[in-house]
């Protein structure tokens, strides 16, 4: 018997159950609320560091559910929070409650946002979309970033759990090619600031 040809993979979905398997079922606990605490809390004090004030305003890119928001209010009572995602799934159920936008990285150059925002955030998002897009994204955040950027990705260097479905296969020197391409420099644990504020902090803050 001959094989037919192959069926392309079905297009990744992020709905209601993929939600539920990788961020509330998962053994790896990337959704539990202890371990986003402590991504919020790093990005939140690394922006205002920079800033050298509390932070007001947050836009998360790639914001699934916007588990962030409730967190950051807490820290922040009365912090502006606008996530974006390409979930309709997500936007649907909790656009209105949370402040959600539909929308992926290669959408953002055309969206109506704020020019600036304390802290953008765009985390595990970038090792899942294409070259192009990560591209597009980047170069769009980079100058709307008024204090720190915590952009979370992971390499081909790195061990990683959970979700393999189209994940990229890209080495450290890619990423750092495009975070420079779009004029983000890295400060550490995955905190990145734009050039012009890289130049006002002292040597030993600059982490390289």
């Amino acid at each position: 018997m001959t094989p037919g040809p192959e069926r392309p993979a079905p297009a990744k979905r992020y709905d209601a159950e993929y939600f539920e398997r990788w961020y509330r079922r998962s053994s790896i606990g990337v959704g539990r609320r202890q371990f986003v605490e402590r991504k919020v809390r790093l990005a939140l004090a690394a922006a205002e560091y920079v800033l050298g004030r509390p932070a007001h305003s947050v836009l998360d890119v790639g914001c699934g559910e916007g588990p962030w928001r409730a967190i950051l209010r807490r820290l922040r009572p009365g912090i502006s929070y606008l996530g974006i995602d390409s979930s309709a799934y997500a936007v649907a159920r909790y656009g209105r409650t949370r402040r959600l936008r539909l929308g992926g990285l290669s959408d953002l150059a055309h969206m109506r946002l704020a020019r600036r925002y304390d802290l953008v955030v765009c985390s595990d998002v970038l090792h899942y979309v294409s070259d192009a897009e990560a591209r597009a994204g980047l170069a769009a955040i980079a100058p709307r970033v008024e204090g720190a950027a915590f952009i979370e990705a992971f390499t081909n260097a790195d061990d990683i759990d959970g979700d393999h479905a189209e994940l990229q296969d890209r080495s450290p020197a890619a990423y750092q090619h495009l975070f420079a391409e779009a004029g983000l420099v890295p400060v550490g644990l995955h905190v990145y600031v734009t050039r012009e504020q890289y130049k006002e902090l002292v040597a030993l803050e600059r982490g390289r």
